[in-house]
């Protein structure tokens, strides 16, 4: 194994496969292994390159590499898959990972720290809570409507209605209903605000976070969600690359003469992308109060395309400043053309 110039690994819960390839760019060893055993193999082999697809626990497995001297290389699974040959197995899928690490143009996936991805299990965990809140408001207003109860979709009008169905003369099963779901929905708004004070917590030791702060419609949450995934942008070569990644941009199609743009691709991160254009729906819903460059200009595709397409072009516009501004490394500032100097003065 002292000969191996690249080590590609194929990651699994127990067993782990292995395959050297030395500096003749041929295989040199193939091997099933155990964690425990992994973690020797990584320690005691000279300094290499290792590559791995980006999947779970790629990234605790990225930072052991590197603390033993290891140059790592994490690929997106959408750029492996196409190099797998044969039968689906794990020596095929390490090969495919090996090929896939040998292309041109492929964008490697930066290893997160600890304290990033402790950072996005608290998202996670955020939005398992809205997602258990959400079901039961709706299997309570399910429930309720069978009893001629019709309470309306927004969280806060729900919990005026719990409060004043409580307060009239209903059926005991109900009002027991009605108490359990309303310490059920107390417990999940405690927990939620925990979460938002702990985002807050740790953007005001994060310059990326307080830097996206400054964007209009950029909040702790989504400033959070951001900093924890792509720091400072490092991994993208331009602002056009980083909006492309995260899905905001037209699905192309073209051929020969033949140019046709559709909807947007909505790829990468859903979640990073859905908090974006909710702080972008904000921006378009205010931006008729404000008269800088860029409520004006989303203003106007407002006016001309509607809300929702304003929004998600704002979105658009919006991961470019936050990129842009990362590489500068400076806050947001709100630019007026000379022509509206000029009128105000």
């Amino acid at each position: 194994m002292n000969n191996v110039s690249i080590l590609s690994i194929d990651l699994a819960k127990n067993v782990f496969q292995l395959l050297g390839i030395n500096k003749h760019g041929n295989p040199c060893f193939s091997k099933r292994v155990s964690r425990v055993k992994l973690h020797e193999i990584i320690l005691n082999l000279p300094p290499c390159k290792v590559v791995m697809e980006a999947c779970s626990s790629s990234h605790y497995w990225g930072r052991a590499c590197l603390n033993s001297g290891h140059q790592v290389n994490l690929i997106p699974a959408q750029h492996v898959t196409p190099f797998v040959r044969g039968n689906k197995n794990d020596k095929n899928d390490c090969l495919a990972i090996y090929e896939a690490s040998r292309r041109p143009n492929i964008r490697f996936v930066p290893i997160k720290s600890e304290q990033q991805q402790a950072v996005l299990c608290l998202h996670r965990i955020r939005e398992r809570l809205l997602s258990t809140r959400t079901a039961c408001i709706n299997q309570t207003r399910s429930l309720l409507l069978e009893f001629g109860f019709h309470i309306p979709k927004a969280y806060s009008v729900f919990k005026k209605h719990i409060h004043e169905l409580l307060s009239q003369d209903v059926q005991p099963v109900i009002r027991l209903m009605l108490l359990e779901v309303q310490q059920e929905l107390e417990n999940y708004d405690k927990k939620i605000k925990l979460m938002d004070t702990l985002f807050q917590q740790t953007n005001t030791h994060n310059t990326s976070a307080e830097i996206m702060q400054s964007i209009p419609g950029i909040g702790p949450i989504i400033a959070s969600a951001f900093s924890a995934s792509i720091d400072k942008g490092q991994a993208f070569k331009s602002a056009k690359d980083f909006s492309v990644w995260l899905g905001l941009t037209p699905r192309q199609y073209a051929s020969g003469d033949t140019n046709r743009l559709g909807t947007i691709t909505k790829c990468g991160d859903g979640y990073l992308r859905k908090q974006l254009i909710h702080g972008a729906r904000t921006v378009v819903n205010h931006a008729h109060k404000k008269d800088d460059d860029l409520n004006l200009w989303v203003t106007a595709i407002k006016q001309r395309r509607g809300v929702n397409k304003a929004a998600v072009a704002m979105a658009h516009r919006l991961a470019r400043l936050m990129w842009i501004l990362l590489q500068k490394n400076e806050y947001y500032r709100p630019i007026r053309s000379c022509n509206q100097v000029q009128d105000n003065a």
